[in-house]
């Protein structure tokens, strides 16, 4: 079946419906949907942002007149953008988006491979969301440092194998240090060691970046030495957090010395 359309305007969405609309977006039997106006549930708007994420097929999404209601339904539509690359036009004309709503929306659009048409209008936006508007148009065409560190992130999240990335003198600034940030916190990762010398980005966000690499560093050598203390006491058996059963052999292992429950 060739790639289709779905478009709703001002109803109510059943937990049914929103399913089948979801459907639609895994199986990529829609290149438009058109939610302008409708109520969905939270739960329901949730499933339908997971869809965009696994869809490769939606080109346009209308989500006008207020369905992206709340700060919980912006991080969700920003998980979604950020799983999805076909995307190439999003409107969000009359949400109540804010200058806050817009930060965060902000990294997963900077970073979006195919977007090229986005509808902000009546979106309460004041001066710090057009200054991020701004970010998005550079003149000439180029990305910004925080762009490309955007970008850098999400292949990062996905690296099984990298422990080690310079960014020493690299244009970044406290945006591109608070997307490493949740990159590190929030996604599992073989990195260890991030440099971001010489760059515009505060004291107290290297910290925190370096402190959740050396908790996850801890973590491993700590599953590490119970492994190998495990190997070395193959008699010693943890029933539960309050006992343990430690049965010992003798030296031939041909008979039982001894059964004690501590």
């Amino acid at each position: 079946m060739l790639p289709g359309s779905i478009q709703i305007s001002g109803e109510a969405l059943s937990g049914a419906e929103t399913r089948d609309v979801c459907e639609s977006l895994r199986e990529g039997a829609v290149r438009l949907l058109s939610l302008r106006g409708c109520r969905l549930a939270d739960r329901d708007f949730a499933r339908v942002c997971r869809g965009l994420a696994e869809t490769r097929a939606l080109a346009q999404l209308n989500l006008n007149l207020g369905v992206v209601s709340s700060a919980p339904r912006v991080r969700q539509l920003a998980d979604g953008l950020r799983g999805n690359r076909s995307l190439q036009s999003l409107f969000l004309h009359g949400s109540p988006l804010t200058d806050a709503g817009l930060a965060l929306l902000n990294p997963a659009l900077s970073i979006h491979p195919s977007l090229v048409a986005l509808d902000l209008g009546d979106c309460m936006l004041g001066d710090e969301g057009i200054n991020l508007i701004c970010g998005l148009l550079p003149p000439d065409g180029a990305k910004s440092g925080d762009q490309v560190a955007g970008m850098l992130a999400v292949a990062v999240a996905s690296s099984r194998t990298l422990e080690v990335l310079d960014l020493e003198g690299t244009g970044l600034t406290n945006q591109s240090a608070q997307t490493l940030l949740d990159m590190v916190e929030n996604y599992p990762t073989a990195l260890r060691t991030l440099i971001l010398a010489e760059n515009n980005i505060s004291p107290e966000l290297q910290q925190q970046i370096s402190d959740l690499l050396s908790e996850g560093e801890e973590e491993e050598e700590n599953e590490a030495r119970e492994v190998t203390a495990r190997e070395k006491n193959p008699w010693i058996c943890q029933n539960n957090s309050n006992s343990q059963m430690v049965l010992m052999t003798s030296g031939l292992g041909d008979s039982l010395l001894a059964e004690t429950e501590m």
